[in-house]
């Protein structure tokens, strides 16, 4: 890799060296917490629009809202299709930032007396046995698919 996550030994550091180790830990711990709970409000947040915007297009077939207007429901399916590929990126980025995040904690629990969040990875099968667990990171990553079947349902309907 080029980096190594140690710079420097127990021994070069000081007597200071497990307490600030562990302060690291839980520092970074809590930095890859706030990474979850970004992603969580960031799906909120692209959930509440193609909900409201799939509502909108809906509602304009049943009370003829629009009618005269069909390239604007044509405009607003792309725009929701858009909206949907930027979901989609945005879901794999956060996807892979904790994933790079837990390969960096895995990695301190090497130092650590118990490595507990690698232990519980290797008992979830480490997400490649589906009984044992199926990571919401693969469902999640379906969502903007979704919608986005249903934004081209849409279009096709308002073409014909």
């Amino acid at each position: 890799m080029g980096t190594r996550l140690f710079q420097k030994s127990e021994k070069e550091y000081g007597d200071n060296y497990k307490s600030h180790l562990f302060e690291q830990y839980k520092l970074y711990i809590q930095s890859a917490e706030k990474i979850s709970d970004r992603r969580q409000n960031a799906n909120n947040y692209f959930i509440t629009i193609n909900t409201a915007l799939i509502s909108f297009l809906g509602l304009s077939f049943q009370i003829k809202l629009l009618e005269n207007l069909g390239w604007i429901k044509s405009l607003l399916a792309i725009l929701g299709i858009i909206i949907c590929v930027i979901f989609w990126f945005l879901l794999r980025s956060y996807r892979q930032l904790n994933s790079g995040k837990f390969k960096v904690i895995h990695e301190i629990e090497k130092n650590l007396p118990l490595a507990l969040y690698d232990y519980e990875w290797k008992i979830l099968g480490e997400g490649k046995d589906k009984q044992l667990y199926y990571p919401f990171s693969h469902i999640e990553l379906l969502i903007p698919w979704v919608f986005g079947f249903i934004y081209l349902t849409l279009g096709i309907i308002i073409i014909c």
